[in-house]
């Protein structure tokens, strides 16, 4: 099944590669198309040094430390980042691929906190993984996110029964300010 976008996959391909610590080229030739090549540090440790994982006044929150935090999201990098995000405050972090396995997690793991909903997932999706999740939790706080974002995609992810929605590349202090309006009372 091909997915149209909003034209913004070079866009995020490049804020994911610098945010790796990598550089992104293009060699274009008119009438022959265009060859985008990036490089990537190996290191993982490198990679992690270079993300700001700095996280405010949230941090010292005991609350927000222990949250018990589902990622459901189908691709690793992202994955990555934002579990890099996350991990200061959660004291637990599960992961799903698909929306099937976001299910199956929420209902053996009814104490989860915070849930990251992918909404491109293979099998199932964030939208129905969300719907089906609220009828035995309503009241897990879900954060949708996408990197294929588009007009009406709030009010969609509001309507399968997500809290709220971020878009990808997930900024930090956009991430940190939801964290704060769900979990610091």
């Amino acid at each position: 099944m091909a997915y149209q976008g909003a034209g913004l996959g070079l866009a995020i391909s490049k804020a994911y590669v610098e945010m790796l610590g990598g550089k992104i080229r293009v060699e274009s030739e008119e009438g022959e198309g265009s060859c985008f090549y990036f490089t990537l540090p190996y290191k993982t440790e490198f990679v992690l040094e270079n993300i700001d994982l700095e996280l405010s006044p949230l941090a010292t929150n005991e609350k927000v430390k222990k949250l018990k935090i589902l990622i459901a999201e189908d691709d690793e990098v992202s994955e990555m980042l934002i579990d890099s995000l996350v991990k200061s405050f959660g004291k637990e972090i599960l992961k799903a691929r698909t929306g099937v396995e976001a299910i199956e997690i929420c209902y053996d793991n009814p104490d989860i906190d915070l849930i990251m909903m992918d909404i491109l997932m293979p099998v199932m999706g964030g939208y129905e993984a969300t719907r089906k999740i609220r009828e035995f939790n309503k009241t897990v706080v879900i954060i949708a996110q996408t990197a294929y974002a588009l007009a009406g995609d709030r009010e969609n992810a509001i309507a399968s029964g997500c809290n709220d929605y971020i878009s990808k590349p997930i900024n930090k202090t956009e991430l940190l300010s939801l964290l704060q309006k769900y979990f610091e009372k």
